[in-house]
């Protein structure tokens, strides 16, 4: 590593950077620099599907980011999981491939001002990456670098909790990517032939390494972005100060410097870079470039609360993985066939419906797993169970990103303000009676299925949602820090292009910049989101 010299400079080979870098490489008469803090994804965990249980949590491949004390979770603080590898997220997260709904972007569009950002308008990104196992619709693309497979196994639970959701009202849906997600059915997932499909594997590799004017630095970690004022008194981004372990180095940009270091990294840069709200900067003796409140605020998340519910009859992985006869089953299977509870993402069913009737869209999300513990990462439950997570997908409440010291190796305070508006607390009351509606049905009552948390003895609006307060956790889906908006929004970070207003020559390319959080999953919105930033900085550089 030393001092050099690129066209472009992307900071982050996760879900966004890695698609950039594949795309601006392309183009051979262009030098491109991709860093990453996280070391290359050759852990073998990555890419065997249930492998997340061993990356989240684990300083090989995640950030290892907990959550402030939270007064929304009853002062509890939670583990914040961040992908710290090539491909970033997508080589720890849940598989699912989840686009949202179509009145998303139409209020991104409306919050921008940008008609660009309209469902219609969007598709097409979504689509020139995708690879759908069913091939190319008006919908769905194929042949792209993104592969979305159907799921590999199923589960008798599973069937009979789809099955009591359409006798609750909920349609059945094959596929919950058209625009309106409102239905119960399988995920789709990011995997190939039985195995993880990440974005280092999709876009990284063989194609970028291939290409002689494209440069990879792994376990480098970018310390602030630099700055030069131009002779008409504006500012430009140059390049990036990067930390290898053992020495300093700089890189420069000629064109652009694109951040895609998620919506933790990418805040925490821009403030520890002298972007970001000015009493914060100063209270740490960093010389504010750019006085921007927006960096950092806006912060949401979708918060799952997890009823669990024992019951008779069925297995799960709560008894299959019990014994080592099991155990061994389950790792022949996937030996043989890539299939089974190895193959499977952390979710296998889903379900969108509404909280209550006066809203017009589904508001609520449903995660249905086979299986119970008390928290991720603790050990399964030793009787049968079944666990139906349930987020609200639209949350009023904001919280922040907000860095403790200048030193860039210090994590940042992450204050989601979970259950903060009495919106969000309504929802979760209302979430857990559906979960009960569902169980309640003639489908499942050959199971038997008892709520063995939080348990039926909690019924009032008050008990409900302080119960969420005490079991619900963060389902990994932070976004908003740095959002993009009109240029009348003083807290819009960006314009509808995704650059940074005040500065030239850099771009914020990841989840941060959604001024809403999507209704879904949020790593495919992410991909769409590079695709479309992408072809813009083509388009103003030059093909």
């Amino acid at each position: 590593m030393s001092d050099t010299t690129f066209d472009y400079i992307i900071i982050g080979a996760g879900t966004a950077g890695s698609l950039i870098a594949n795309r601006l490489s392309a183009d051979k008469s262009k030098r491109v620099l991709l860093i990453e803090a996280g070391r290359k994804d050759d852990y073998h965990w990555i890419h065997i599907p249930v492998g997340y249980l061993y990356c989240i949590g684990n300083p090989r491949t995640d950030w290892l980011y907990s959550t402030e004390p939270d007064a929304g979770l009853n002062g509890r603080t939670l583990r914040y999981p961040r992908g710290k590898t090539l491909g970033g997220s997508s080589s720890i997260n849940g598989m699912i491939y989840m686009r949202g709904q179509s009145r998303d972007y139409d209020q991104w569009a409306q919050l921008t001002g940008d008609d660009s950002w309209r469902w219609q308008n969007v598709l097409p990104a979504f689509k020139k990456h995708e690879d759908f196992y069913l091939g190319a619709d008006e919908l769905h693309g194929a042949g792209g670098e993104w592969r979305v497979e159907k799921q590999r196994l199923r589960w008798d639970s599973l069937d009979a909790f789809a099955d009591a959701a359409v006798q609750a009202g909920v349609p059945h849906t094959t596929d919950f990517n058209r625009g309106s997600n409102e239905g119960v059915g399988y995920f789709q997932v990011n995997q190939k032939n039985g195995w993880r499909w990440n974005t280092a594997k999709a876009f990284l590799r063989p194609t970028c390494y291939g290409r002689p004017n494209f440069e990879l630095w792994t376990g480098a970690q970018v310390s602030r972005l630099l700055f030069e004022t131009q002779e008409d008194g504006t500012k430009r981004c140059t390049g990036a100060e990067v930390w290898n372990g053992t020495e300093m180095a700089t890189a420069h940009a000629e064109r652009e410097v694109i951040l895609s270091a998620g919506s933790i990294g990418s805040p925490q840069i821009l403030q520890l870079s002298g972007i970001g709200p000015a009493e914060l900067l100063r209270q740490h003796g960093i010389d504010v470039v750019l006085d921007a409140p927006g960096v950092g605020a806006n912060l949401q998340d979708h918060l799952q609360i997890r009823a669990v519910y024992k019951i008779e009859g069925a297995p799960t992985l709560n008894v299959l993985a019990s014994s080592m006869v099991g155990k061994a089953k389950i790792g022949l299977e996937y030996l043989l066939k890539r299939s089974g509870p190895m193959s499977m993402a952390p979710s296998q069913l889903g379900a969108f419906t509404r909280s209550s009737a006066e809203h017009e869209w589904p508001n609520l999300e449903y995660h249905v797993q086979p299986l119970s513990l008390d928290a991720f990462g603790e050990p399964l439950h030793s009787f049968p169970a079944f666990t139906a997570s349930v987020c609200n997908l639209n949350p009023t409440s904001r919280g922040s990103v907000r860095i403790k010291s200048k030193r860039f190796e210090d994590a940042p305070a992450i204050a989601p303000n979970y259950l903060s508006t009495d919106e969000d607390r309504k929802v979760a009351a209302d979430s857990l009676r559906v979960t009960r509606r569902i169980a309640s049905q003639p489908a499942l009552a050959k199971y038997k299925p008892e709520e063995w948390k939080p348990g039926v003895q909690y019924q009032t609006d008050e008990d409900l949602a302080r119960l969420a307060g005490d079991i619900a956790t963060t389902i990994f889906h932070p976004v908003g820090t740095t959002k993009m908006g009109a240029d009348g929004d003083p807290m819009a970070v960006f314009d509808a292009k995704l650059r940074v207003r005040g500065i030239e020559g850099l771009r914020v390319v990841d989840a941060g910049a959604m001024p809403t959080i999507t209704s879904g999953n949020t790593n495919s919105p992410t991909l769409m989101m590079a695709e479309k930033a992408a072809g813009w900085i083509l388009e103003e550089n030059g093909r």
